[in-house]
This record gives structure tokens, C-alpha cells and sequence, in this order.
């Protein structure tokens, strides 16, 4: 399985000090930084959008932005975020006619492209050809819109479906992620732990990150040694 990754969301955080927001969770220990774009049609709200993340990349060295585009028509935006410096642009199958000539045209624009199925849509929408073109899959564990929803376990078998199918792909869940929910997501087969109020809002932000780092290679590390690699959460589909 691919490595263990927590990206803070920042949609969290204090949008006042957001550069510095961004450093203290890099120095913190995370890796990517996790960028809600909202539109205010496809979900009700509106954050941040391309002139921001441009200064966050310029204000922050070294930053990895996975770009979350909760927005419609999710194609037009594609040279925007790569202009801004963006490093991975995940768009909803929702909003998208042509899931394939995205990721294309994302790729193209030398992005990651990773693709989110919000809860009411299955696995099985996620195509052979769209999890194998693309580099992240993003099962959303609350409705895309609004920070600080409740996590709704009924989605993990979705994200053990996709690793079961796609079993070296970068799986990410987000919403409602926190350090008690967070063995329930690494047990089904997700790498990366998207989480914002539970480390922006925690005390101890360091040691949140390390918690949820640790509960996914502790999952990977008992998988392993069962030897059933590739074929987690079967048990729960």
C-alpha cells in the first residue's frame, strides 16, 4: 500500500494567519495541506479560490496543495490552480461529464488528479479506467460543503471496495476524521487522512497529525502480516 500521508485541512483554520497556518502544520509534520475550493453552486458555501491558494504557495516554500474542487463544471478552473500552484487538483464525479478528459487535461497541466465520490454515490462509479488513470481517490465521509460534520461510518465500505480494486492507488478519506474515527478509515484502506478540526482546534496539533499518521501504518503493518494486502476490508463490503 502507498505511504501514510495527513494533509490538515485548512477550511479549519484561522483564514487571517493563513500562511502561517500552513507552516506551523508543515513544521508539525504534515506533508500536504488539504485546500477546500467551494463555489457556493455545488455545495452552499464559498471559501478560497485560486488568487489565495497563489499566495499561500508563494507565502509557504515547499507546500504540496491537494486542491479539493467542490465546484461545477470543475473543468474550467484546471489552468487557474495550476497556475497557482497547485500540486494535486481533486474534482467531484458529481460535477464532471467527462471524469477521463479531466484527469487528462489535468495531468497535462503537470497536476496529481484525483477524483471524490461524495456519500450517496457507490464505489462502482469509479470506472476501471478512472482509477487506473487517476492518482488519488477521495471517499467523502460527511456531505462536501460545511466543516465540523458528523463522520458517517456507513462510507468505509466504499473506501475498502476501491482498495480492494485499485490496491496500490492513494486512497483519502475526508470529513469527521479525528483520532476516533481514524482506525476505522485506516482499517478499511485509506493512506491519506484528511482531518481539519481535530488538528487545527487541537492544543496539540503535532501530536494529532502523529496519532493519525500512526493509526494507518499500524493498519498497513497488521495487513501486511496477515498477508492479505490488497484485499482489505473485504470483511466489510
Amino acid at each position: 500500500m502507498p505511504r501514510a500521508i495527513v494533509a490538515p485541512s485548512v477550511l479549519a483554520s484561522d483564514f487571517g494567519q493563513l500562511t502561517a497556518e500552513c507552516k506551523r502544520m508543515m513544521k508539525g509534520g504534515a506533508e500536504w495541506l488539504h485546500m477546500d475550493v467551494m463555489d457556493g453552486h455545488f455545495v452552499p458555501n464559498i471559501t478560497v479560490g485560486a488568487p489565495i491558494l497563489s499566495c499561500v504557495h508563494k507565502g509557504v516554500p515547499g507546500i504540496f496543495m491537494d486542491v479539493h474542487m467542490m465546484v461545477t463544471q470543475p473543468e474550467k478552473w484546471v489552468d487557474d490552480i495550476a497556475d497557482a500552484g497547485g500540486a494535486l487538483y481533486c474534482f467531484h464525479y458529481e460535477a464532471s461529464s467527462d471524469p477521463l478528459a479531466l484527469i487528462h487535461a489535468i495531468h497535462q497541466r503537470g497536476m496529481k488528479a484525483g477524483i471524490a465520490i461524495s456519500p450517496d454515490t457507490p464505489s462502482t462509479a469509479i470506472t476501471d479506467d478512472i482509477g487506473t488513470t487517476a492518482d488519488m481517490l477521495l471517499v467523502m465521509t460527511v456531505y462536501p460543503g460545511l466543516g465540523g460534520q458528523k463522520f458517517l461510518e456507513r462510507c468505509l465500505p466504499k473506501v475498502a471496495q476501491l482498495r480492494a480494486r485499485f490496491p496500490d492507488k492513494d486512497i483519502e478519506v475526508d470529513g469527521g476524521v479525528n483520532p476516533k474515527t481514524v482506525d476505522a478509515c485506516a482499517e478499511a484502506g485509506a493512506n491519506i487522512i484528511v482531518a481539519g478540526t481535530a488538528i487545527f482546534g487541537s492544543e496539540n496539533p503535532d501530536q494529532v497529525i502523529a496519532t493519525l499518521k500512526s493509526a494507518v501504518n499500524t493498519a498497513q503493518a497488521k495487513h501486511a502480516a496477515k498477508g492479505v494486502n490488497g484485499t482489505i476490508g473485504k470483511s466489510i463490503d
